[in-house]
């Protein structure tokens, strides 16, 4: 991001990045033995984007550990600022990012677009934010919006058990359970129409959306996870149809 300090470009990730590839993937797999099915749905060279449920701090190190290949996701700036954390974080493939609604989230969608263009991997969750009762919510179109931009396959993952190994308000993860994570077969989202559509954001959204539900096998929420309104405007804001990117 254009002047902020703690930006790490992804080509300059550099021994960090990789020591993270070599040392903790292969760590946190020994340690906390993932049940890993459809890797070999996943396209091993060129741009993807990961789209999957949210349940957990530890699904953006579950995604990583489990795929067949690097994969990037934005984080909160704030987890950069301390030396200790930026190595953690920057050797697990984040990318630190202002989070946001308005033009903090388009800032957002241009990162995971320049990634795309370099032939990466991101993964990204429709969501928005965790699931606090494990029930999946109505998909942001954010993902699909990048997906239709840039062309870039979807493949939707279901994660399963991260809120067990790693509930909310926890401070360390547990060694008693295990996590399941799926990957599901490549969406080609292109029928859906272009980018600028807002009809064919919603319909690849939904596309997207049934397919991770189908990994995960979720409870519907059939709404999306937001935050109580805090005043009259806020609360019109969310009755009134309008997009969620």
């Amino acid at each position: 991001m254009p002047g902020d300090p703690t930006a790490v470009p992804p080509k300059q990730m550099g021994a960090a990045y990789g020591l993270g590839r070599s040392v903790i993937t292969p760590l946190a797999r020994a340690v906390y033995r993932p049940r890993v099915e459809g890797r070999e749905n996943v396209p091993r060279t060129g741009p993807v984007i990961f789209a999957s449920n949210h349940l957990s701090f530890i699904d953006s190190i579950a995604i990583p550990v489990a795929a067949p290949r690097p994969v990037h996701f934005l984080a909160k700036s704030a987890y950069f600022e301390k030396w200790a954390s930026r190595q953690f974080f920057t050797a697990i493939g984040a990318i630190p990012v202002e989070r946001g609604a308005g033009q903090k989230a388009l800032d957002a969608l241009d990162q995971q677009r320049a990634l795309l263009e370099d032939g990466r991997a991101v993964a990204l969750y429709p969501e928005g934010t965790r699931s606090l009762d494990g029930r999946l919510y109505k998909g942001r179109t954010g993902v699909a919006f990048l997906a239709l931009q840039t062309g870039a396959p979807v493949v939707p993952v279901g994660l399963i058990g991260t809120d067990k190994v790693m509930p909310v308000g926890a401070r360390m993860p547990t060694l008693s359970e295990r996590i399941t994570v799926r990957f599901g077969t490549p969406l080609d989202l292109s029928p859906h129409g272009p980018a600028s559509s807002g009809r064919a954001r919603r319909g690849a959204t939904d596309e997207i959306m049934a397919a991770i539900h189908a990994l995960s096998e979720q409870e519907l929420a059939n709404a999306y996870n937001e935050a109580p309104a805090q005043n009259p405007i806020d609360r019109i804001k969310q009755v009134l149809p309008h997009e969620r990117l």
